[in-house]
């Protein structure tokens, strides 16, 4: 880590040194790092450090490193500390976010300092999850959703999730011929024209959640995608990633039940003057083409993917049928 790094760290913790450095994680395709820094003599005794180095040759697991692709990864890290800087200090309890201590952007670089949400006692990461462990993620979507609910993104993607059209234009070229590919835009516009418009975490994927075991809280991390769109691009992305195919299937009335209990309320809390039965209805509906956009999206960018399942065929399927499409 070099000095003037090392300055920005010790000043966002008010500390006098830094006693070791942990790699988390690399960042996707090899755009830097994000590091736990434990520190002597601070606030904090550790906070979390994401480095960002824009490389020179991009390595992409999956083989997509055109231009738009890297220019997609920059305007990301751009959106994530406009989002640090602007919101993330909007979010109650019931949606816990990391705390930002400091911002930096130089040239190549972007760094965001933020609180180690272990130290803070959300220590677990989950692969799997227990019953209770899914409703505080319900909950914390719903409460994400209503506290920005019919807010406008500025500085943020206008729309949000790593997988919209407008941004994945090779991988919809990938796709083959046919009703999934007709049916991209119809389904995009439709998600686009709800009128219960708010911001998206984006990637809420169950990776993303951090759990406190002991007060069996959430809270999540990596805005890089967070912008405007439907709540259910959220609660359709996150059920894909921690859910297989038959317990999609099986839990999917269950699940938007209490999603839609949580978001009631926590429009209530909010004071916002929406239409809470007219909200559930819209979004209700969207569920399945939410499901299909993403699916769509897979089907471009991995074919073979594990989700692409036999639910995600069938809920294409009914919605390219809807639409008055032919059967994939």
């Amino acid at each position: 880590m070099d000095a003037d790094l090392t300055a920005t760290v010790l000043k966002a913790a008010d500390g006098l040194a830094i006693t070791d450095i942990e790699v988390v994680q690399s960042l996707w395709s090899g755009y830097g790092q994000i590091l736990r820094c434990h520190i002597d003599g601070g606030s904090t005794p550790s906070v979390i450090v994401k480095h960002v180095r824009f490389p020179d040759q991009r390595d992409h697991p999956y083989g997509w490193t055109s231009d738009r692709s890297h220019e997609r990864k920059l305007h990301s890290y751009r959106v994530e500390t406009a989002w640090y800087d602007r919101y993330a200090d909007r979010c109650p309890d019931q949606c816990r976010v990391p705390r930002c201590l400091a911002l930096e952007t130089r040239e190549g670089e972007v760094i965001i300092v933020l609180e180690d949400l272990d130290a803070s006692g959300f220590a677990l990461r989950r692969q799997r999850v227990s019953e209770a462990e899914l409703d505080a993620c319900v909950l914390w979507l719903a409460s994400f959703h209503a506290t920005f609910l019919n807010e406008q993104p500025g500085d943020l993607w206008a729309t949000g999730t790593y997988w919209h059209l407008a941004t994945r234009p090779d991988e919809l070229d990938a796709l083959p011929e046919g009703p999934l590919k007709a049916s991209a835009h119809a389904i995009d516009r439709q998600l686009a024209a709800s009128p219960f418009q708010t911001l998206v975490h984006g990637d809420a994927k169950l990776a993303n959640f951090c759990f406190d075991p002991v007060q069996g809280r959430v809270a999540a991390v990596d805005f890089q995608y967070v912008g405007g769109g439907c709540g259910m691009k959220d609660l359709a992305y996150f059920v894909s990633s921690c859910l297989d195919e038959d317990e999609s299937e099986a839990m999917e009335a269950t699940l938007l039940d209490r999603y839609f209990e949580l978001l009631g309320a926590a429009v209530k809390r909010s004071g916002k003057p929406v239409n809470v039965a007219a909200l559930e209805a819209d979004w209700r509906a969207l569920y399945p083409l939410a499901w299909t956009d993403f699916y769509r999206f897979l089907q471009g960018w991995s074919p073979g993917h594990w989700k692409l399942h036999r639910y995600s065929d069938r809920l294409a399927r009914e919605v390219l049928a809807s639409h008055g499409f032919e059967q994939p």
